[in-house]
């Protein structure tokens, strides 16, 4: 579930162009990745352990782990680093936020909590931080987005 929470929400958010990455490198079974994304994950995380690359037809993804805490770097089939998630603990959510939360989805049960932190260079039109809720009921499940200003946005249904 975990995954399919995390592929929603950065698929739906992440609106890139689809380009055919030039050359490319073996990495994990077989997947291509681009040696300019290889490249800038070296740089960027170059503490991470334990990665894991998955190429799909709009992003590069690299999984992995920093100081204990899971990660995932999101670059787009360019190479270009587009951002990094990781689930947090839904004590992050602004105080403000959650009482919307509570008035606007009275009966949901809060799951996961990612955060994403944008890479604004490549795309300005984005907050640079943004949350992501996963709020349940027995009939429904749900996306918010919680934007930069704390302000709550319904983001995809879920089930």
């Amino acid at each position: 579930m975990k995954k399919i929470f995390l592929t929603t929400a950065i698929a739906a958010l992440l609106s890139v162009n689809v380009f055919a990455a030039d050359g490319g490198k073996r990495v994990d079974g077989g997947t291509n990745v681009s040696y300019v994304a290889l490249h800038g994950f070296t740089v960027d995380f170059a503490d991470a352990k334990d990665v894991n690359w998955t190429v799909t037809k709009n992003c590069q993804k690299a999984t992995f782990t920093v100081d204990g805490v899971r990660k995932t770097a999101f670059y787009n089939l360019n190479g270009e680093y587009l951002g990094v998630t990781q689930r947090v603990d839904p004590k992050a959510i602004p105080a403000k936020t959650m009482k919307q939360i509570n008035k606007d989805y009275a009966g949901y049960q809060i799951g996961e909590v990612i955060v994403y932190q944008a890479n604004t260079d490549v795309n300005s039109n984005i907050d640079q931080t943004s949350y992501f809720v996963d709020l349940k009921n027995d009939a429904h499940e749900v996306l918010v987005r919680i934007t930069q200003q704390a302000n709550l946005e319904f983001f995809q249904q879920v089930k």
